[in-house]
């Protein structure tokens, strides 16, 4: 976990540590991770038993995988993943069907679902929407990569859903910068810990 120390940092100095921290991480540490985010997401699933979860398919150096989706699934959840809109703007949100009907996206690196496109308030329908992030603090504040995507979206959220960032142990930290507008999320889904939650 991130210390004191950096607490004085911008947010683009967080995101150039973080991103950084992540590009060395190795190949099985990756794969143990996206194992164990699958194994609780699936225990998460199993004892909230939302009928819809929002997720995403993680790129890059982000934590977890497609086997994410799949526990989903198989804990019984409807899972939607967002599509990125051709101009800024919420989130658009299509069906997970499977590995094989993920295609490239707007964003390089980025796989989207191929079918049907629902519309942004589709987002409302979700009892449980896991969001990347880069780091999350336990005030509940969450680093995204900049680009507002999330932010712009949770205006759709249901008052009753569950907000989970994903993110690396370490990746959990005491403070973060942020805005008073930020749509502040409930808790944490990380390979170690589990679910990790705080009043918001």
């Amino acid at each position: 976990m991130h210390g004191p120390g950096n607490e004085h940092l911008s947010k683009p100095e967080w995101r150039a540590l973080l991103l950084r921290e992540r590009s060395a991480v190795s190949a099985g540490q990756h794969a143990a991770d996206a194992a164990a985010l699958a194994a609780a997401a699936a225990e998460l699933v199993g004892k909230t038993s939302p009928a819809t979860v929002c997720a995403y398919v993680p790129f890059g150096s982000e934590p977890g995988s497609s086997s994410l989706l799949e526990a989903l699934q198989e804990a019984g959840a409807r899972v939607l993943l967002p599509v990125i809109p051709p101009v800024p703007g919420p989130l658009d949100w299509a069906e997970y069907a499977g590995p094989d009907t993920l295609v490239p996206g707007r964003l390089r690196g980025v796989r989207e679902p191929a079918g049907p496109r629902l519309g942004s308030p589709t987002l409302g329908e979700a009892g449980l929407v896991l969001v990347p992030a880069l780091a999350v603090d336990r005030r509940g504040t969450r680093l995204g990569r900049g680009a507002g995507f999330y932010d712009r979206s949770l205006v759709h959220l249901s008052p009753d859903a569950d907000l989970l960032a994903v993110v690396r142990d370490p990746e959990l930290v005491e403070r973060l910068p942020g805005e008073p507008h930020d749509v502040r999320v409930s808790g944490a889904l990380t390979p170690g810990l589990g679910v990790v939650r705080w009043a918001v």
